[in-house]
């Protein structure tokens, strides 16, 4: 019968090496934080037909000799595109600015009638504000969370219950944020939506198995190690988990085809990185939670119970 918990240095292995990963990505390739974030200006257009967004980044990019990110959206039934440009910096764009990105975009794309619709400048202190709330978001969210586990699991050592949960929480947030370095995403808003998220599904996931721990106390205290009872626990618990994991994960896969075929950037970059942090979440609850938990209980010898 496989053990969990005989495998632990291995599941914390996988684990420091893909975090390792992400912090190396980080250290050599930088961060970057998306426009809502750090400022800049919004350009977006419209246009017919199919255009090279890497080329429209391109034109953009040599016509007012900056760096630029685009993006593209289309509305279902519509045959009108939008195109996204997004500009860094504190300083608005000149009208001449502007002439010469449209007329740049028009001489190398001329069939697909580009046209500006809407410039909107975006202040770095906003940016810096909206920085902020999502970190307090995050740490509030992460605090309430730990709080109803110690509260709920009082019984098993609330604390300890608690802190174990909040060490896969921050691994659930170490692995999210690797993938968005990794494939080279910008921070943006995308990046609150995919970790509010996986919190509850990660902070389920351990909860369920916890309950399944509670319960087996009761039922084999003494008659079984703890480390064996976590094992049986995570066992039990193991098929729901894995079907709500890969359930979700189908539903948000959907979703990220729709994208990829409708060329709806926005959702392609959130889509992603919640299914990876699906399965992150999935795997932090039953690979890391339970055993560590059991290890902070047995250490200096202890039994546990």
């Amino acid at each position: 019968m496989f053990s969990f918990y005989k495998h632990r240095k291995v599941f914390f292995a996988i684990s420091l090496a893909l975090i390792i990963a992400g912090a190396l990505a980080a250290i050599f390739f930088g961060i970057d934080l998306d426009i809502q974030f750090k400022g800049g200006s919004l350009l977006t257009y419209s246009y017919t037909g199919d255009i090279d967004l890497k080329t429209a980044e391109s034109v953009v990019s040599d016509a007012i000799d900056l760096s630029v990110t685009g993006q593209s959206s289309r509305q279902l039934g519509d045959e009108t595109t939008n195109l996204v440009i997004s500009v860094s910096g504190n300083q608005a764009l000149l009208p001449e600015d502007l002439a010469a990105i449209e007329s740049a975009l028009n001489q190398a794309f001329p069939e697909n009638g580009i046209d500006l619709e809407n410039a909107t400048l975006v202040d770095p202190f906003i940016g810096r504000e909206a920085l902020i709330n999502m970190a307090w978001a995050v740490l509030l969210a992460m605090v309430l969370i730990i709080g109803f586990v110690w509260f709920s699991f009082r019984s098993m050592s609330g604390p300890s219950a608690g802190i174990m949960a909040l060490v896969a929480l921050f691994h659930d947030l170490a692995i999210v944020f690797s993938v968005f370095i990794l494939l080279r995403q910008p921070l943006n808003e995308s990046l609150i939506a995919v970790v509010l998220t996986i919190l509850g599904y990660s902070v389920y996931d351990t909860i369920v198995i916890y309950d399944r721990i509670r319960e087996n106390r009761r039922l084999y205290r003494g008659k079984m190690s703890l480390q064996d009872l976590v094992d049986l626990s995570i066992r039990q618990s193991l098929r729901r988990s894995i079907l709500t994991s890969v359930t979700t994960s189908v539903a948000i896969g959907v979703v990220y085809v729709f994208a990829i075929l409708y060329d709806i950037s926005s959702i392609r970059q959130f889509a992603l990185p919640m299914m990876i942090g699906l399965i992150s979440g999935a795997y932090s609850s039953i690979c890391l939670a339970g055993p560590l938990w059991v290890m902070w209980k047995t250490r200096r010898g202890q039994t546990g119970y």
